[in-house]
């Protein structure tokens, strides 16, 4: 059956049990669900751990120890509030549509990338061998790294957000949801329409260099940053800048690679938000303590411009995925 439907020039994309429009659809259902579910543990942590007498340092360690768990995929329950029911089931049931419905492999067999080593074995995120073959393939590291540095200082003051809004803007939990939709809201504008346009016209390498800029230029508005009003102009260059870093980069390691490798790499790019959150928190909180919130501003601009400077002596580190497509 499948090979009568490759031979009619379908797409593994489109040999889903639903079709690719429903498929793709379905899938952008299932990550709204999950960030929903997300943001209401963002919403209600902070405020329940300032009413348990935890400090930012102290909040710092207890995020900690929530991306470890979430690193080794092992999170634990404690005694249940109705968020963490409603979580739970609502990822249990995503989880069931996405081994029914979402087809295993939606890149197709003209797609770009070297091919697999004939006869070598599956691809796992556990295998260790397997993982550094492919960060070891033409252009591929030095993109990962790109991925992982430039995004690491956003993810500090992420992490920190919720006490900054307490502390430093002095909003009530009312107004900090309004301010986490705002920002919902210019993640699905930016992604939904900018981001696609701009591929269109621009090669990943320029959106690469774009993201990377702004990331630099919004570090040095942070440091300026006085009241809740300037961080809401900030924001669409935040938004922007991490959006296209997560895309492009994604995008641009995805092709790197063959078809049966494109789990594997999706699963390394998804790694990289779980090991923020395992040594962000205590760094964040230590941060935030000692030298306020101007410090991740600084952070973001140093971090941001030295990788500026690297890809500018050094451009063909982007150059050579290109040629490993």
């Amino acid at each position: 059956m499948q090979g009568a439907r490759a031979r009619r020039g379908q797409s593994p994309a489109e040999m889903g049990a639903l079709g690719w429009p429903t498929t793709l659809l379905l899938t952008y259902a299932l990550a709204t669900l999950e960030f929903t579910c997300l943001f209401m543990q963002f919403s209600v942590l902070p405020y329940l751990s300032r009413s348990l007498g935890l400090d930012s340092v102290a909040f710092g360690y207890l995020q900690t120890t929530l991306g470890v768990l979430q690193l080794l995929g092992g999170p634990v329950f404690g005694r249940i509030q109705c968020p963490v029911l409603v979580a739970f089931v609502a990822n249990l049931l995503g989880a069931i549509l996405s081994f029914t419905y979402i087809p295993a492999n939606t890149k197709g067999a003209g797609a770009h990338g070297p091919a697999a080593p004939p006869g070598g074995p599956q691809a796992s995120v556990f295998d260790l061998k397997t993982i550094t073959r492919l960060l070891l393939q033409p252009g591929v590291l030095p993109v990962f790294l790109i991925k992982v540095v430039c995004g690491f200082p956003f993810g500090l003051f992420m992490i920190m957000f919720s006490i900054i809004n307490m502390e430093f803007f002095q909003l009530e939990p009312a107004q900090a949801s309004y301010l986490q939709s705002f920002f919902g809201i210019l993640m699905m504008v930016i992604q939904g329409l900018l981001i696609g346009r701009l591929s269109r016209r621009f090669s990943e390498g320029a959106l690469l260099w774009a993201s990377v800029l702004v990331f630099c230029l919004v570090g040095l508005a942070m440091v300026l940053m006085c009241n809740v009003f300037h961080f809401c102009l900030l924001m669409p260059g935040l938004v922007f800048s991490l959006c296209t870093l997560n895309i492009v980069t994604d995008s641009m390691l995805t092709k790197a690679v063959s078809a049966s490798d494109t789990g594997t790499m999706l699963g390394l790019c998804a790694s990289v938000q779980p090991l923020t959150r395992t040594i962000g928190p205590t760094l964040g909180g230590l941060l935030y303590r000692r030298f306020g919130v101007p410090a991740f501003g600084h952070v973001q601009f140093a971090v941001n411009f030295l990788v500026l400077l690297v890809l500018w002596r050094q451009p063909i580190l982007l150059q050579e995925v290109n040629k490993a497509r």
